[in-house]
């Protein structure tokens, strides 16, 4: 299978099944779109009636050895793979989403997790059940040496001793247990101060902080509960962060949504803030929520990915580079086929812990209750919802056969996929168009990056 497409200046030929990456000509372009027709090179030759046919000839033969060397029209063989690759990692766990607190300082309307509640009551981790989280991870990572665990809310500065203290004892025994604990922290930046930001820099190799941009776009839905936008108390204690940290290792990450959906102004907004390292995610609600994303909005927040591509293009030229999270894309050597098969892990490999020590395949399930695996001291026992996790690869969605994303997306989110269609194997089709609209400008940015806009033509 081949993708073709034209962005920023380029005609770009996606070989799927390879990997190959080819920036051609017009007439290379035409060919390969008619590639299959036993007439190609006499339509092609029709088509451009001031080109030698001899040349089109040619190119057509250089079609061909492409073709025989693998790199277009290669088959796919991974299909047998999809369920043994997934099996050899049965049982290992590699990450934890610790629900340090379920409980948020912030009423943001939008919020999946009911402003941190997740359909439940509020309550917070106490040290007991993050240690026994933390053992339950070490106990059942085999031979694993790095482990990765997520400080998540809510919002986790609401129990911050407790994150501390987690830490302390992880950094304790990673030694003696041959692992290697790696740390990441979310937070809305409310409670940010000097001892989060120390704290933070030592230990955290990864921050997440949560701003969506403009005064009033974010201050719109991110307010406290007298309804006051939090865009100027957090904004400062962000930038002192980041500052601290050497500008990197942090994403500043915002959520667009009905209200925004021009989110490149909101990521403008960020860096003229400062912020280099970024990520605008659509938001995740009912399609009957206010702030659902529309199918009007649809082609507007497209033309905001090609737009936002060639912001990146060329502020990179200028010498002002900045990062933009879903455009993070190496082509010559990851992900690997493990990854693009599997997808992300969730109920398997990764998995979400609430205060009160149950087990969710992630944190976008937690709190239904049917998707409970189990808790941390007696592992799953819900083997049932663990198998169709284990089964939930891209090759297990019937709508992601004839897909030239799906080995980008492995399949998408399983949980975008349940509260878009009822099940983790069904396809969530609005973020698919977004997807497959970011795969495009990231491929564009990654062939403008290689020969920064010198095209060579097959």
């Amino acid at each position: 299978m081949i993708h073709q497409y034209k962005l920023g200046g380029y005609n770009i030929v996606l070989d799927v099944c390879s990997g190959s990456v080819h920036v051609v000509d017009d007439i290379a372009y035409d060919l390969i779109a008619a590639y299959e027709d036993p007439s190609a090179v006499e339509k092609i030759a029709a088509a451009y009636p001031d080109v030698p046919v001899e040349e089109i000839q040619e190119c057509y033969d250089q079609i061909t050895e492409l073709k025989e060397a693998g790199q277009l029209f290669a088959p796919d063989t991974f299909e047998p793979m999809a369920g043994a690759l997934k099996q050899r990692t049965s049982g290992v766990v590699k990450a934890l989403c610790l629900h340090v607190a379920h409980t948020c300082n912030l009423n943001c309307s939008y919020c999946f997790a009911s402003q941190g509640k997740y359909h439940g009551e509020r309550a917070v981790m106490s040290f007991e059940v993050g240690k026994r989280a933390l053992d339950f991870l070490i106990e059942n990572s085999g031979t694993r040496r790095n482990l990765e665990v997520d400080f998540f809310g809510g919002e986790p500065l609401m129990n911050f001793d407790v994150v501390k203290q987690l830490v302390a004892y992880a950094r304790s025994v990673e030694k003696e247990k041959g692992k290697n604990f790696r740390f990441t922290l979310t937070t809305n930046g409310v409670l940010v101060d000097d001892d989060v930001i120390d704290f933070c820099n030592r230990e955290m190799s990864n921050v997440v902080l949560s701003l969506d941009g403009r005064k009033e776009v974010h201050d719109r839905f991110r307010v406290d509960y007298a309804g006051n936008g939090s865009w100027e108390k957090i904004v400062p204690k962000f930038q002192k962060l980041v500052e601290a940290r050497g500008g990197q290792n942090y994403y500043m990450r915002g959520t667009f949504t009905h209200a925004n959906p021009d989110f490149l102004e909101d990521i403008k907004t960020m860096l003229d803030l400062g912020f280099t390292e970024l990520s605008m995610e659509p938001v995740v609600c009912a399609p009957e929520d206010p702030s659902a994303l529309t199918d009007e909005d649809l082609p507007i927040v497209l033309k905001q990915y090609e737009d936002l591509a060639e912001l990146m293009r060329q502020r990179r030229r200028e010498g002002r580079p900045f990062t933009f999270y879903h455009y993070m894309l190496d082509l010559s050597g990851g992900p690997c086929i493990y990854k693009r098969i599997s997808g992300c892990g969730s109920g398997t490999e990764y998995m979400a812990v609430t205060p009160w020590g149950d087990l969710y395949p992630c944190h976008q399930f937690v709190g239904e209750e049917k998707f409970k695996l189990g808790d941390i001291w007696n592992g799953v026992d819900n083997t049932q919802v663990q198998d169709e996790f284990a089964s939930c690869n891209v090759y297990a969605r019937p709508d992601c056969k004839d897909c030239w994303a799906r080995l980008y997306c492995s399949g998408g989110c399983a949980a975008n996929a349940y509260h878009a269609t009822g099940s983790v194997k069904g396809v969530y089709k609005y973020g698919c168009e977004l997807f497959k609209k970011r795969m495009e400008c990231a491929i564009m940015l990654a062939v403008s990056e290689e020969d920064d806009g010198t095209e060579e033509d097959l």
